[in-house]
């Protein structure tokens, strides 16, 4: 049987929590992925791991039986990690990167510098920071927030991001020169875990694009909702992924503070590559 360890890693946070919309916050994933990546897991070992209650989640006989052993498991293989990279710490290297940001002059240079290494780069979704604890890449490039304990990696500003209001080309503000906060009359919620910020949609009436079983839509769909006139959306200046619809305006903001982009890696991590590639990514990755 081959176990997806990210999957084993879920089935972990569930088992503190016990409670699925808590460890979906804490995974910063959105709950209902969650719900279906422990559904795979338990799939794949023919067993109940939870009982879902209105009230929260337990383990059942299985799960209690399974938790020691995927902390060992998880245990094992960090270590294992470890443990190969130590032997050859100077030829490989993964870099991991979130959504839209460009990675490509950084990882030339290294590339130039270092031509007969395995450089690799991972292009993630935005909720797989993960990524990076559990060793499936040994730098990140990404947006604050970043939910890493500061006592076991190293994060580094390498540049900032003035944030721009979207919105559709009928809206009130599109076309001005810029818009400050005081200006929004919508009410803003923030994505979790994502540097986007959201107003709540107007009420649309049966027409309204449904919702996923947690209540949360995609980014996709949220866009929609955006370029249809009934919500606003603000995101770092340099995130690309609507800048590209003709349906979709952007206005610089005032009156909020900028999104940063960060490496973060490892604290104490002696390969070369990824020491190198802190000093490149320093002096090579920019707002542009």
């Amino acid at each position: 049987m081959d176990l997806d360890l990210r999957l084993v890693r879920y089935f972990t946070v569930v088992a503190e929590h016990l409670n699925f919309g808590r460890a979906a916050t804490a995974l910063h994933l959105a709950q209902p992925s969650l719900s279906r990546q422990i559904q795979r897991l338990e799939d794949q070992l023919g067993v109940r791991l939870f009982d879902r209650t209105p009230q929260g989640s337990r383990l059942t006989e299985a799960g209690r039986v399974f938790l020691p052993r995927a902390q060992e498991l998880l245990g094992a293989a960090r270590e294992s990690a470890l443990a190969v990279r130590a032997v050859a710490p100077s030829r490989t290297i993964t870099i991991g990167y979130i959504a839209d940001l460009v990675i490509t002059p950084a990882v030339r240079e290294l590339r130039r510098r270092y031509p007969d290494a395995r450089i690799r780069t991972r292009h993630l979704d935005w909720q797989e920071t993960s990524a990076l604890p559990e060793h499936e890449v040994d730098a990140l490039v990404a947006r604050m927030p970043l939910p890493l304990p500061s006592d076991r990696f190293q994060v580094r500003v390498l540049y900032e991001e003035p944030r721009v209001l979207v919105m559709s080309p009928a809206h009130r503000l599109a076309g001005k020169e810029s818009v400050a906060l005081d200006d929004l009359d919508e009410e803003l919620e923030a994505c979790a875990g994502s540097p986007a910020i959201w107003s709540v949609p107007r009420p649309l009436g049966p027409a309204r694009v449904s919702a996923g079983p947690s209540g949360e839509d995609s980014f996709e769909d949220k866009v929609e909702l955006v370029a249809e006139g009934h919500s606003i959306l603000i995101l770092p200046r340099g995130d690309g992924r609507t800048t590209l619809r003709e349906d979709l305006v952007t206005v610089p903001l005032d009156g909020i503070d900028p999104c940063q982009v960060v490496l973060a890696t490892h604290t104490g991590d002696r390969n070369p590559l990824v020491t190198a590639f802190r000093e490149i990514a320093g002096t090579h990755l920019g707002a542009g």
